[in-house]
């Protein structure tokens, strides 16, 4: 062991002539404690929020989105739909439609979003954890009739009961071409659809999406061979950065790939925002912390001036006097750091695997505790973040206090 940390360690652990000094040692040590605690146990709830809005969201976000540079649709007569189906590890390519609607049903109304897919959709093994209703995922049966698919949201707008097996929704999307607005009619095409079923994901889908059959979508926009995007499902424990390279060999520069978190980048960049706000909020309060290092390192340096001129007597410079006290600050932070990470993660794991804290009761929430996610990088980040504010602090610190003894002995 090096002698400046040897030295550092018997000063850490041995009992001061003063008790004052041993009390800041031990606040300073609780306070970074409580910083790395806090630090730890707040970025793993916002991972652990992230976690659930990102599973709400990505069952009804597809794998992959394709949409064209260029307009609004793609012609599907010369879009290489088989190609795509014949890349390792695609299970469903679903052209869709989306237009703005309004929706009306039980003398209620409501504006959102129509999403014409396929009927690829009923055979998607994730899209069924999301529906209730009658019927499950149903958009068209053997005898070709087609029927809406509304989020809860739209649904409880328009007082749509998903098991009421005569519930119905009329549609309305805007005409092509100049049409009247002079009158709802010759303004926009309308059809009427059954409700059997809703999906429920997260609020702002719920709220705004119905789901209908592609072909009838089509009809009723007077799209022909047209879409507006490509979907592609891939099979579980694949590669999607393999499978979107792929896609863009197909496809071309005409057209952009999106990844699920491309798809929903607003979202997922303010929910880093607003973790990366906290870390530095708490980054601070550990500074404020800190200072407590100062406190007790500088009535050390003072307590230990004698030993410090019998080590300048046996040949020590100052050079190994500051080191000495510098691990001694870097000693404190670590112990206060670790101490606190422990703490922290045991909690977050006992949450994770228990969830102990719950909601509360009475609510009807999406999952019944806090959840929380434990990244080994944000354990890193932490520890390191530790380590660069007990150095900065403790060499601050000691090069101000040699400093000063080293111009009062000057004067002398």
């Amino acid at each position: 062991m090096r002698l400046p940390l040897f030295i550092a360690k018997r000063y850490l652990l041995a009992k001061k002539s003063h008790n004052l000094i041993n009390i800041i040692t031990w606040i300073s040590i609780l306070g970074i404690s409580v910083g790395s605690f806090a630090l730890i146990v707040v970025l793993s709830a916002f991972n652990g929020l992230e976690q659930v809005i990102s599973l709400m969201n990505n069952r009804l976000t597809p794998d992959l989105q394709i949409a064209p540079v260029k307009g609004k649709t793609i012609d599907l007569t010369a879009f290489p739909l088989g190609q795509l189906k014949d890349i390792q590890g695609v299970e469903y390519v679903v052209p869709t439609i989306t237009e703005d609607a309004l929706f009306r049903a039980n003398d209620k109304q409501h504006i959102g979003q129509v999403k014409g897919v396929g009927t690829e959709y009923q055979h998607i093994g994730r899209l069924n954890e999301i529906i209730f209703g009658s019927d499950g995922l149903q958009l068209a049966d053997e005898d070709e009739h087609s029927f809406a698919v509304p989020g809860a949201g739209v649904a409880w707008y328009l007082g749509i009961n998903a098991y009421n097996p005569y519930a119905m929704m009329r549609v309305y999307v805007p005409k092509r071409g100049n049409a009247s607005l002079m009158s709802l009619e010759n303004s926009f095409n309308s059809d009427v659809l059954t409700v059997r079923s809703v999906f429920s994901t997260e609020q702002e889908q719920d709220e705004k999406l119905v789901l209908v059959p592609f072909d009838w979508l089509s009809e009723l926009l007077e799209y022909e061979n047209k879409a507006n995007n490509v979907e592609l499902f891939v099979a579980p424990n694949v590669d999607i950065n393999k499978v979107k390279k792929a896609v863009k060999a197909v496809i071309g520069e005409d057209f952009t790939v999106k990844n699920q978190q491309e798809q929903q980048e607003t979202l997922y960049r303010i929910m880093r925002s607003e973790k990366w706000a906290v870390y530095v909020i708490l980054t601070f309060i550990l500074i404020l912390a800190t200072f407590n290092v100062v406190g007790s390192l500088s009535m050390l340096m003072i307590e230990k001036r004698k030993d410090t001129e019998i080590l300048k007597s046996m040949g020590a410079d100052n050079s190994l006097i500051q080191r000495i006290f510098l691990n001694e600050g870097l000693l404190i932070s670590v112990a206060g750091g670790v101490i606190g990470l422990l703490l922290g993660i045991v909690l977050v794991l006992l949450q994770q695997r228990f969830g102990f804290v719950k909601f509360g009761t009475g609510g009807n929430y999406v999952v019944d505790a806090y959840p929380v996610l434990l990244k080994f990088k944000d354990v890193l980040l932490i520890f390191a973040t530790i380590l660069l504010v007990g150095c900065t602090s403790a060499f601050l610190t000691v090069r101000h206090a040699m400093r000063k003894e080293s111009s009062s002995i000057g004067k002398s």
